[in-house]
């Protein structure tokens, strides 16, 4: 086994030193065994063993040995210890194999086995290499196939060898299972808090009797972060793997256990289990996890989304928030002024609308530096004109995750693209006043030190289908610069107690850091009329929509609720939501209105009467199925848009519509 001697510090030389003087001593253990086994007075091979002390003024190095530590940490007696060093010494010096036929008195015996060490090591003992004795249990030695169990062959475990040598390099087994590090950027105070409570905790636990330390939150990054710099404070070293990689051969679990604290015992090291994308898996599979995060013996760090329980081992749980604004807006105002940005002035409007972390937006002042340079060199544009540019970097930094939980919807809808009575266009450009002030109000004017709850955006948007309420949200993502996420409470309602929570908690978590615009399509499934309670079913319905309201209520963005029917929504949740619009079925001159902004500039058309059109009784997502049809059509034919084609394209809608159309509706078309 080849062994580097990549090594340069004054302290490794002297641990390689004092290795090979450790090894050079067994070496005079065996020549003396040796000369005692061949002596004339010796014949019977019952001469005392060669017993020189291990004696190399270690008080002479800066700090232990690796063979002193490892004896220290794994409590090796003398024998273990010399075995040890009997295994290593072969890897190190091959010629010590014409030694053991010579001891063994069998010729055939030209390799390392436990029978050279009974013969030639002091204070031996067969019972040091059983399966569960300490050199095997840690798999610092291994053990091959031979005649007998005495006869098998014996060899040093390559890490151990490396560990010894002074290289700290982990298992190779582990090595492919553990993820990078990532670059940890600063803290903010209240992380730091929390990095300095873990750091605490490792250092006056009593005899190595480490709890679980729990990290429940959505904010991954910064839990990595947490527990890297509570790491680094007291000088130990963190490696991470995921559940996932556990997962992937579940019988090699007890294995990877077995090296793990092994590996903690040999580099003092920290495990961070990630649990973050573990959903969804078989009790099998659960239960496989959590005995090994019960039973593995080192100190462990359990990131996950949800708080998991432990039913035998003491734990400590640290909800991770998202910064505060106050400390995201000092994290922005250093970054910014590291990268050598002058746009301090956007920070407030960034913070109020953005929960980013440190990490995040570091990456977004990155990008930022490079579109200055790039606009300055190409365009010669001032850095104030980076305004919308900054914030899209920060709305597509915010997409990341909530494009895996919702849809997310493309607005291109304007204010000109709605036909609505002037009261509800009204309200709809209050929402967005309130969308777009809402920093100033609660935070700069005081509002939220009165009440914090009841401070989140919310509508109701009530109609028949068609009559607008989707393109309202597209409006107001427009004018506000956000993105509309559409979440289908269907998919997320939940038959199992808790998890319709779960998903919601998990949605409006990852919505917070881009405050995006939540539309909550087909609410009266879940919103309807409160019955009498007559059993369980009945009230967890209703501890849902009461979950559901409680996040809305808190919700740094806007969250609009759709119904078809506004009737069919408890009056109690109508006075919990700050807005509510009805969309009217448009009547004979809004429809008009629709036809005429229907087809796009580019659209050839042919002799359209608007004012026959709007006869046609439907609403305006029905009109523009029709006009997007009877384009189709019309293009087909090689035609532009005429009656015919919108007349064609209007029976196939009434069908699907499953309505008779009738003669008053089309009269006069061709």
């Amino acid at each position: 086994m080849a062994i580097s001697t990549n090594v340069n510090t004054d302290w490794s030389l002297d641990n390689q030193n004092y290795l090979l003087e450790a090894v050079n001593r067994i070496k005079l253990i065996l020549e003396h065994r040796i000369f005692q086994i061949h002596s004339d007075n010796n014949q019977n091979n019952q001469g005392e063993k060669f017993h020189p002390p291990l004696d190399l003024k270690p008080s002479m190095m800066s700090q232990l040995s690796t063979l002193e530590k490892l004896c220290n940490t794994f409590r090796l007696s003398n024998f273990e210890r010399d075995l040890l060093l009997l295994c290593a010494g072969i890897e190190i010096d091959r010629s010590w194999t014409t030694l053991f036929p010579k001891i063994t008195r069998d010729l055939q015996i030209n390799y390392l086995c436990l029978n050279v060490a009974l013969i030639a090591l002091p204070e031996a003992f067969w019972t040091a290499i059983t399966p569960n004795a300490t050199l095997r249990h840690w798999q610092m030695i291994e053990l091959g196939t031979g005649t007998s169990l005495t006869n098998s062959p014996l060899r040093i475990n390559e890490r151990i060898l490396h560990y010894l040598w002074g290289i700290q390099q982990v298992d190779q087994r582990l090595l492919g299972m553990l993820e990078p590090l990532p670059t940890i950027n600063k803290l903010a105070p209240s992380h730091q808090k929390i990095a300095d409570e873990i750091a605490a905790v490792w250092l006056s636990s009593i005899n190595h009797n480490f709890p679980i330390i729990q990290l429940s939150g959505q904010e991954i990054v910064v839990k990595t972060a947490i527990t890297h710099v509570a790491c680094t404070q007291i000088g130990i070293n963190l490696q991470v793997i995921s559940a996932e990689a556990l997962l992937e051969d579940i019988t090699q679990l007890n294995l990877f256990q077995r090296l793990w604290e092994r590996e903690a015992m040999l580099n003092n090291s920290v495990l961070l289990l990630d649990c973050n994308s573990l959903e969804n898996v078989d009790a099998n599979i659960e239960s496989k996890i959590s005995r090994f995060i019960e039973t593995i013996d080192c100190r462990l760090i359990v990131s996950s989304r949800e708080r998991r329980r432990s039913r035998q081992r003491s734990q400590i749980i640290f909800d991770i928030e998202p910064a505060t604004t106050n400390e995201q807006r000092l994290i922005w105002q250093h970054t910014l002024s590291k990268h050598q940005l002058n746009l301090n002035s956007h920070i407030d409007v960034l913070v109020s609308h953005f929960n980013l972390n440190y990490s995040v937006i570091e990456s977004v002042c990155l990008q930022a530096k490079s579109l200055v340079n790039k606009t300055e060199e190409n365009l010669n544009l001032s850095t104030s004109t980076i305004n919308n540019p900054l914030w899209n970097i920060c709305r597509q930094q915010a997409r990341l995750n909530l494009d895996d939980l919702a849809q997310r919807v493309n607005s291109v809808a304007d204010w000109d693209n709605l036909i609505l009575p002037e009261k509800e266009l009204n309200t709809l450009r209050e929402i967005a006043i309130h969308v777009r002030q809402r920093s100033k109000v609660y935070e700069s004017w005081g509002f939220i030190s009165k009440s914090k709850s009841g401070l989140g955006i919310s509508a109701l948007f009530s109609g028949q289908s068609g009559t607008g309420k989707t393109m309202s949200a597209e409006v107001l993502g427009n004018t506000l610069n956000l993105d509309v996420y559409r979440i289908d409470l269907s998919s997320i309602v939940s038959k199992y107690i808790g998890e319709t929570e779960k998903n919601l908690h998990r949605v409006f978590d990852v919505a917070e850091v881009g405050g995006a615009i939540l539309l909550f399509d087909e609410a009266d499934a879940l919103f309807g009329k409160r019955s009498d309670v007559k059993d369980s079913h009945d009230r967890y319905a209703n501890m849902q929509v009461s979950y559901l309201l409680q996040k809305i209520e808190s919700y740094r963005g806007l969250a609009i609720l759709t119904t078809n029917l506004k009737t069919s929504i408890d009056p109690a949740f109508l006075r919990r939501l700050r807005f509510v619009v009805q969309f009217p079925f448009p009547d004979i001159a809004q429809r008009e209105e629709i036809w005429k902004r229907m087809f796009p500039q580019k659209t050839p058309t042919e002799k359209l009467d608007f004012k026959k059109l709007s006869n046609l009784n439907v609403a305006g997502g029905n009109i523009r199925n029709i006009a997007i049809n009877a384009a189709f059509l019309a293009a087909e034919a090689n035609e532009p848009v005429m009656m015919k084609h919108i007349l064609q394209a209007a029976k196939s809608e009434y069908v699907k519509l499953e309505r008779p159309m009738t003669d008053n509706e089309v009269r006069g078309w061709i």
